[in-house]
C-alpha cells in the first residue's frame, strides 16, 4: 500500500509541473505577440493589397544633370572676305538667342566675343565654322556646382539675417538701439546684396556659354599666266621704271642748275675769247 501510494503521489506532482510550466509557455508567447521586446526596434508593417509601404522611398542621388557647368570655347578662322564674316557671326548669335560683345577689327584680322546659350553651344560653333577654315576650335567646361551650393546656402543664412535684424528694429524703444539695429541690419543687407548679385553672376555662366571669334584674312588666290597677265604685268614693269626715272631726274636736277649754268657760261666765254684772239 505504502508503495502505491507514494507512485500515485509521484505521478500526481509531474502532472502538476507539466501543467504550470504550459500555462508559463502560453502566457509568455502571448505577451511576445502584443508587445514586442524591450530594447528592440518596432516593426514596419506594409499593406500589400492596398500596393503601399509605410517604409518611405529613398532619395535619389544627385547624378550628371544637377551639375552646374560654365562653357566657354575659342575658334579661329581664316576667310577670304573678312567684312563679310564679322556680320554673318553676329547674326548667327543673334539668332540662337545670344548677343555680340567686345569686338576689334583690323584691315587683315578681326576678334569678337559672342554669348549664346549653353546649351546652342555646339551648334553655334558648327555654323560659326562654316564662314572660312577652322584653323583652331577649343571648348572647355569650368565646374562651378560647389560655388553655386556654396552661395545658396550662404544666401539663405543671410536672408534669415536679415529678417531677424527688421524684427529687432522693430521692437527697439530708445535711439541708441534703433542706431545700434540700423547699422547691423545695414552691414548686413550689404553683404545679402553681394550674394544676390554672386548668384546672379553664376547662374549667367552657367545659363550663357561665350565664344571668342578669331578671324584672319586668307591670302588671294594666284592669278592664272597668259598673254593678260604677261601684258599686266609688263605695264606695270614700265611704270615702276618711268616713277624711277622720273625720281633720278629730280635728284640731279638742282645739281645741274647749281654748277652746270656757270661751268656752261665759263665754256662759252672762254671759246670767245680764242676766236677773239685767232682773228687778231
Amino acid at each position: 500500500m505504502r508503495i502505491r501510494w507514494r507512485y500515485a503521489l509521484a505521478c500526481g506532482l509531474v502532472l502538476a509541473l507539466a501543467g504550470c510550466s504550459g500555462n508559463s509557455e502560453s502566457s509568455s508567447g502571448a505577451q511576445s505577440a502584443v508587445a514586442p521586446v524591450p530594447g528592440s526596434a518596432p516593426r514596419q508593417s506594409t499593406d500589400y493589397g492596398a500596393g503601399k509601404s509605410a517604409v518611405p522611398a529613398p532619395v535619389p542621388a544627385p547624378g550628371v544633370t544637377d551639375r552646374k557647368l560654365a562653357r566657354s570655347a575659342r575658334l579661329s578662322l581664316t576667310a577670304a572676305k573678312l567684312d563679310e564674316v564679322v556680320p554673318h557671326a553676329r547674326s548667327i548669335a543673334t539668332a540662337a538667342g545670344g548677343y555680340p560683345g567686345q569686338e576689334s577689327t583690323s584691315a587683315d584680322s578681326a576678334t569678337l566675343t559672342l554669348s549664346v546659350p549653353a546649351e546652342k553651344l555646339d551648334s553655334v560653333l558648327d555654323q560659326l565654322a562654316g564662314l572660312g577654315k577652322v584653323t583652331r576650335r577649343e571648348v572647355s567646361a569650368d565646374d562651378v556646382t560647389a560655388q553655386v551650393i556654396d552661395v545658396d546656402a550662404r544666401l539663405a543664412t543671410q536672408r534669415a539675417s536679415v529678417d531677424r535684424m527688421r524684427a529687432l528694429l522693430a521692437k527697439a524703444q530708445t535711439v541708441s538701439e534703433i542706431a545700434t539695429v540700423e547699422g547691423e541690419l545695414t552691414s548686413r543687407e550689404a553683404t545679402l546684396e553681394s550674394l544676390e548679385q554672386q548668384q546672379k553672376s553664376l547662374a549667367g555662366q552657367v545659363a550663357m556659354a561665350t565664344v571668342t571669334l578669331a578671324v584672319s584674312a586668307s591670302a588671294p588666290p594666284a592669278e592664272s599666266g597668259g598673254f593678260l597677265s604677261g601684258l599686266a604685268a609688263g605695264w606695270s614693269a614700265f611704270l615702276d621704271f618711268c616713277g624711277g626715272l622720273v625720281r633720278v631726274l629730280g635728284v640731279v636736277l638742282p645739281f645741274v642748275v647749281v654748277f652746270g649754268v656757270p661751268a656752261g657760261a665759263l665754256a662759252w666765254w672762254l671759246r670767245r675769247r680764242r676766236k677773239a684772239r685767232l682773228a687778231e
